[in-house]
């Protein structure tokens, strides 16, 4: 069984049991980059085809999530020179676009902030607080979409030099609202998310 179709099958212990029997100890960003993103990135493009649902494409990513934790946990080392990412619904209840978000990316290393539905006030606090270099916006409504401006408005009021990346209905639906809005790019998918965090910070993957 292939780490793709054990992650297909929701089966966390074989998924899991490939990638701790590859694990040598110092060998985690290179299970990450070779095994356990290519089969992600793949799962990705099947949900965008229709072949699959987004709650495999979802519980996939989340499952990768559990796995990266067990050989790359939150305070290693390893992680340090990973860029800290902050995500947020900026007041939107509709959480699942920004959970599949926070499960691939945590899959693939990234240091997440999860400032669950936080409006664009304590936001701007949280990401002075905890240094967040990128700051991932995911939203379902129009109206909330627009709160994107409030926030880039605050954070030129105070001199936070976090970047924005929004995803989410409004922004598929009219593909020039990032720019209305003050974001500094707009994410497709989970997928897409991860060249616009190196694009925005202007370093290389």
């Amino acid at each position: 069984m292939e780490l793709e179709d054990a992650l297909l099958s929701l089966n966390r212990v074989a998924a899991t049991t490939m990638i701790i029997n590859e694990f040598t100890g110092d060998n985690a960003f290179e299970l990450i980059n070779e095994v356990i993103s290519p089969a992600l990135e793949n799962i990705g493009r099947m949900w965008a085809s229709g072949e699959i649902a987004l709650s495999q494409e979802y519980m996939a990513s989340k499952i990768c999530e559990e796995i990266v934790e067990t050989i790359l946990p939150a305070e290693s080392p390893a992680r340090k020179d990973m860029p800290v990412i902050g995500i947020t619904t900026l007041g939107d209840e509709h959480m699942l676009g920004k959970r599949i978000v926070c499960s691939f990316l945590r899959a693939r290393g990234f240091n997440i902030h999860d400032y669950g539905d936080m409006g664009p006030e304590k936001i701007s606090q949280k990401v002075k607080e905890d240094g967040i270099e990128v700051l991932m916006a995911s939203t379902l409504m129009l109206n909330i979409a627009y709160e994107v401006k409030k926030l880039r408005l605050i954070f030129e009021r105070e001199g936070i030099k976090t970047r924005i990346i929004v995803g989410g209905a409004p922004f598929l639906f009219d593909r020039n609202l990032w720019k209305e809005v003050g974001a500094d790019a707009m994410a497709v998918d989970a997928m897409e998310s991860i060249g616009r965090i190196y694009e925005v910070l202007g370093v290389s993957q």
